[in-house]
């Protein structure tokens, strides 16, 4: 899906597309991106101050007016701690095409540069892109713009209203895409744009802007600016079942204090989450330590899904791993705590039944599982650059350093790899706004009278916190906190699943050559480092045990699992590099029970309707469920729930934001 560019000989960029300049020579195109859109939004000063800003642009195209604002962001000492922008693009341009525009602006050329290196993989569909340390989030909806919009949850501050002229691309500025722009636009939100076209402006008044002419940016005598003041109350259909239950407009600039139960993946990344938007958090465990449950697993791999038909599973997978990929590149050390190896997936050995089969998206059972693990036939032509940058047809290289015929059915995941919980789980926690208590594990969560926070107790009723907002990331244990005396609604949709694992220490000077993972029936990690000694190490399993909760399990158990991982990765590798019966059998053992939902989804969000509470009293919120997925999907979830709690584009489309929101069980 990358478009073709043609650079003239004055340097400037051209679709054969649409026939058109994407604009004039540099000078002027930087002008306009700082008067017309920039300053013609009132910018920087009506950000000033301010927790957050939200842009909308409709035609990211070579991203110069993105690139303008993030530097006037990051020049302001004014500015807000959070900058979303979202921008619509039906044709992205490639990463190099992007940056040979971008060097005729040195003083852009280092954003351009941290924009190009995330820039890959842009599939119809929302791609958050996560900039400057995470405060500068890029939300680009590939695709029709008016589509787009309509399948995304946004509330814009100031619109810029971009895109080849009305004449070229007249879908870009019909009545139908300005609807979907109006949409998102709050009352007193403006709006910027170069073209004055007499039609433009009557459709504008229409969807309820007070519209007027300006002075131009020469050569144009005049641009266009426009007020959301609509003569009537704008209505819209409710997104979440519970409520939209964000946060009170008076909390926006006082202390504010979030109690998370739980210091796996899920709770320090809605740790991490909250306390850059300036919320105080304390994180509680019942441990005495952070990730000493499911995150404490010696290593795991982080892959996409695919599947023939793209299933929602899949989608949602995609945008987890490019969350999960930012943060690891931001946090942690690449080969030490993580590694982007590549995975080989054997597709023939997956195992859909536990999770494939419940996201067909409508299709028979069967169907589904014959579909499993396979490239949707739709990834080629303009998108098979995109999809390959996400998963591929795996060589017969790739195959034979595995030791597995070139003819065997298999994927590669270029961006896949390994990745060590714990060191993620104190990366995220490493935050002056984040406090950690240990042994205090919460059993209920009481109302305080008169007062518009929680008390969080144990099960002798000792207070252990109090805080304005809670959210559970406890794992199976979500579902046995007590809520003003009852039990969670969510409860019944929680599934208590025990995994166990085969790991051991390799002897010195035996680490493998070939290090990247192979899944699909189980999942084999060769080489990890393990401890502080970093000896190199390795990992194989997990078993998927529904219903137990026994820890430790018992000797019959343990070697009920360990025989079951040396019979998968037998099968896994029949001929590759994997250790022998006997290094096998001396093989270390390592049990923790995980959560899943009934549908295999994270769940997200409020467990309280907005009617049920008091006034000034928000319910507590979950992000939990995250199965044997936590790598992939707990960083975007927690981003979710921080976005859907302040008012923020989400990081992903509607339909994938309803698929793992707590309102589906909690109504």
């Amino acid at each position: 899906m990358t478009e073709t560019v043609q650079w003239m000989n004055d340097g400037t960029p051209y679709s054969p597309r649409f026939g058109d300049r994407y604009h004039s020579e540099a000078a002027h195109a930087l002008a306009q991106a700082e008067q017309v859109f920039l300053a013609g939004c009132g910018l920087p000063l009506a950000w000033a101050g301010q927790p957050q800003w939200r842009i909308l642009e409709t035609g990211f195209g070579f991203g110069l007016n993105f690139l303008v604002t993030w530097h006037a962001w990051q020049a302001d000492p004014a500015r807000p701690a959070l900058l979303h922008f979202a921008s619509t693009e039906a044709f992205p341009v490639s990463a190099a095409d992007l940056l040979a525009q971008a060097r005729k602006f040195p003083h852009l050329l280092p954003l351009a540069q941290e924009l190009a290196a995330q820039w890959w993989g842009l599939l119809p569909g929302v791609h958050r892109l996560r900039l400057a340390q995470g405060q500068v989030l890029l939300s680009l909806l590939i695709g029709d713009s008016q589509t787009m919009l309509r399948q995304q949850a946004l509330v814009a501050d100031s619109i810029y209203l971009d895109g080849f002229s009305p004449a070229r691309n007249p879908d870009m500025w019909s009545l139908h895409t300005i609807k979907a722009v109006a949409r998102c636009a709050r009352r007193g939100t403006q709006l910027s744009t170069w073209t004055i076209a007499a039609q433009l402006r009557r459709d504008l008044a229409q969807c309820g802007f007070e519209v007027r002419k300006v002075p131009g940016t020469p050569p144009k005598r005049d641009n266009l600016h426009a007020v959301f003041a609509p003569r009537w109350e704008p209505r819209s259909a409710p997104l979440w079942a519970l409520g939209a239950q964000t946060l009170p407009a008076g909390w926006a600039s006082g202390a504010r204090h979030v109690a998370i139960v739980g210091a796996g993946i899920a709770g320090a990344a809605c740790a991490r989450q909250l306390a850059l938007r300036g919320w105080q958090v304390t994180v509680l465990d019942a441990a005495n330590h952070p990730a000493a449950g499911a995150s404490a697993l010696p290593a795991g791999i982080f892959a996409p899904h695919t599947s023939s038909d793209d299933s929602l599973l899949s989608r949602i997978t995609r945008a987890g791993q490019r969350c999960t990929l930012q943060w690891a590149e931001q946090l942690l050390q690449a080969g030490v705590d993580w590694d982007m190896t590549g995975v080989l997936e054997r597709r023939q050995l997956a195992t859909p039944n536990d999770e494939t089969a419940a996201h067909g998206d409508g299709l028979a059972t069967a169907v589904v599982r014959r579909a499993a693990h396979e490239r949707p036939p739709s990834w080629s032509g303009d998108v098979a650059a995109p999809a390959a940058a996400w998963s591929l047809e795996a060589s017969a290289d790739q195959l034979q350093s595995q030791g597995l015929p070139a003819d065997t059915p298999a994927l590669w995941h270029p961006r896949g790899g390994w990745l060590r919980p714990a060191a993620l789980v104190h990366a995220l926690l490493d935050h002056p706004g984040i406090r950690f208590v240990g042994d205090a594990q919460v059993d209920a969560l009481q109302a305080l009278d008169g007062a518009s926070h929680w008390s969080l107790c144990n099960a002798q009723g000792q207070e252990l916190a109090q805080a304005d907002l809670v959210v559970l990331c406890a794992g199976p244990h979500s579902a046995s906190i007590g809520i003003n005396g009852q039990a969670p609604r969510a409860g019944q949709a929680l599934q208590t699943i025990r995994g166990q694992v085969s790991w051991g220490v390799y002897p010195a000077g035996q680490a493998p050559i070939v290090r990247h993972p192979v899944n699909g029936h189980g999942s084999w990690v060769p080489y990890f480092l393990s401890g502080a000694a970093g000896d190199a190490a390795w990992v194989m399993g997990s078993s998927f045990e529904r219903g137990q909760h026994q820890l430790p399990p018992t000797a019959e158990d343990a070697a009920a699992a360990h025989a079951g991982n040396w019979a998968k990765l037998r099968t896994l590798l029949p001929d590759g590099y994997r250790p022998d019966a006997a290094a096998f059998a001396q093989a270390q053992h390592w049990a923790q029970l995980r959560c899943a939902s009934t549908d295999r989804l994270p769940l997200v969000g409020p467990l309280l309707p907005a009617t049920a509470l008091p006034s000034g009293l928000l319910s507590p919120w979950v992000a939990t469920a995250m199965g044997s997925r936590g790598l992939t999907w707990a960083l975007l979830c927690a981003e979710l729930l921080a976005a859907r709690l302040h008012g923020e584009p989400l990081p992903v489309s509607n339909p994938l934001a309803l698929a793992l929101a707590s309102d589906r069980y909690c109504q």
